[in-house]
């Protein structure tokens, strides 16, 4: 695995928009205080071509000029890092304009994002054996104050952090808009972390929304042991990862092949998906054999928890957990489910390719990224 330098003082971080850009409020506004932020800290910046773009659709120009845009910046040697400037709905049009060789034969740089970015963070890990950040965005850098979160987030581009742990609760409705553009995260929903182990239960005919999971015992795990696991890192957003299963862009199996022994802990969480959905991805990229070295699962609070913030979503009888057991319990590994990560912020910083040692505890989630 291939890890890029950390970023130092005076360098230079670099903004691209391989998928939406920053061309409406709030997200012009919180770009602009995001990048006087970086200054202050003693970063300079560079602002892609197209980071003000908005004559795409579901991204912030057409395919060809983001990838040039992406490949442009990443050969640069005027930037120590890069930072995508918002998510999207259709990054995945560039892929066929990415020369991932050129990639794989560039020295490496730490490029971070989430949701839609998950088209890069994944395929730099598992087609170019380069460690990338799945974490915020740069319009989330111009929040006042920062949350703990984004200092996570900075924290290891820099170096300084590589263990990761939850955080106190979460935000349920952003009370961000074009008048509150730097609004901070409105954190008012307690953090709740969910644990599983034991593949002989019958999930499917389990009552999750009336469960003290406090208090449950999943293969003899006492609510005061530790959970734990190890792997390498690997996952995303599950809405971008079920396009590029079983395309010409899945290297999957390669890339879980190759690192067999250290097996995989997936990181996965989800946006427009619904439970039903979540599902039929869990499926597919279990029938594609992703799963096959998985060590454990860390699942995020899926972005439909926020249609009913206090059940849970669900469907036809079919819940956000269940969604997932169902499909994964049969490989017998650890599950963590309403993870800090993804669309209902905070979310951990987590560098895919990284070697991961996972603990869970009571209500307490630790995770320590070991870059080997």
């Amino acid at each position: 695995m291939r890890y890029p330098k950390y970023i130092k003082q005076n360098d230079t971080i670099g903004f691209v928009s391989p998928s939406f850009g920053c061309g409406t409020e709030p997200y012009i506004s919180a770009f602009e205080n995001a990048r006087h932020k970086l200054r202050q800290r003693g970063y300079r910046d560079d602002a892609g071509y197209n980071c003000h773009k908005t004559d795409g659709i579901g991204r912030s120009t057409n395919a060809r000029d983001c990838a040039r845009e992406f490949m442009d910046y990443y050969k640069s040697d005027k930037n120590q890092a890069l930072i995508s400037c918002g998510g999207g709905e259709l990054m995945c049009e560039i892929l066929d304009f990415i020369d991932f060789d050129k990639l794989k034969a560039l020295e490496p740089k730490w490029f971070m994002g989430y949701s839609d970015n998950t088209h890069m963070t994944f395929l730099l890990t598992t087609i170019c054996d380069t460690a990338a950040v799945y974490g915020p965005c740069a319009p989330a850098f111009g929040m006042e104050p920062w949350h703990k979160a984004l200092e996570d987030a900075i924290g290891i581009l820099e170096g300084k952090v590589n263990t990761v742990k939850n955080y106190d609760g979460w935000e349920a409705v952003s009370l961000k808009n074009e008048e509150n553009p730097l609004k901070p995260y409105n954190i008012t929903e307690p953090f709740k972390l969910k644990k599983f182990i034991n593949s002989s239960m019958d999930f499917s005919s389990m009552d999750f929304s009336s469960m003290d999971f406090s208090s449950m015992n999943f293969s003899s795990l006492g609510t005061d042991e530790t959970l734990s696991f190890s792997g390498r890192l690997l996952g995303g957003c599950l809405d971008c990862l079920v396009n590029i299963s079983g395309t010409k862009f899945d290297n999957v199996k390669d890339f879980t092949e190759k690192y067999k022994e250290d097996g995989i802990v997936w990181f996965l969480e989800s946006c427009d998906l619904n439970v039903m959905s979540i599902r039929r991805a869990m499926w597919q990229l279990d029938a594609s054999g992703w799963f096959k070295y998985a060590k454990g699962f860390i699942i995020g609070r899926p972005y439909c928890m926020r249609e009913d913030v206090k059940n849970g979503a669900s469907m036809m009888g079919l819940d956000q957990y269940s969604a997932v057991l169902e499909i994964v319990k049969k490989y017998d590994v650890p599950v963590i489910m309403d993870a800090d990560i993804g669309h209902l912020p905070p979310m951990m910083p987590l560098v895919l390719g990284s070697m991961a040692d996972v603990q869970a505890k009571e209500n307490s989630l630790t995770i320590k990224m070991n870059m080997k």
